[in-house]
């Protein structure tokens, strides 16, 4: 991957992992870089960012801005985001 904005082995996806209201306090940060394996899911990278937290049954999960499941697998240079399910009345 030599030459790609991120250096990272060839078994490696780097993408961008975004948390939203409560989730981005709880992690102390509105974004971060993450490098899951090649294949791995979108319940993965909550745990590889989570410290092998695990994922919050509440959680609302997308990814390039579309909702997905847990199961939802990650390519190079997508961008995942957590954030709590909206409430309103």
């Amino acid at each position: 991957m030599a030459g790609h904005k991120y250096d990272t082995p060839a078994s490696l996806v780097p993408i961008t992992v975004k948390y939203f209201a409560g989730l981005r306090e709880h992690h102390g940060a509105d974004r971060q870089l993450a490098a899951p394996s090649r294949g791995a899911t979108v319940g993965e990278v909550w745990a590889l960012a989570s410290d092998g937290a695990a994922l919050p049954d509440n959680v609302l999960m997308a990814v390039n801005l579309e909702y997905v499941s847990a199961d939802h697998p990650v390519v190079d240079g997508d961008e995942v985001a957590f954030f709590p399910p909206v409430t309103g009345g």
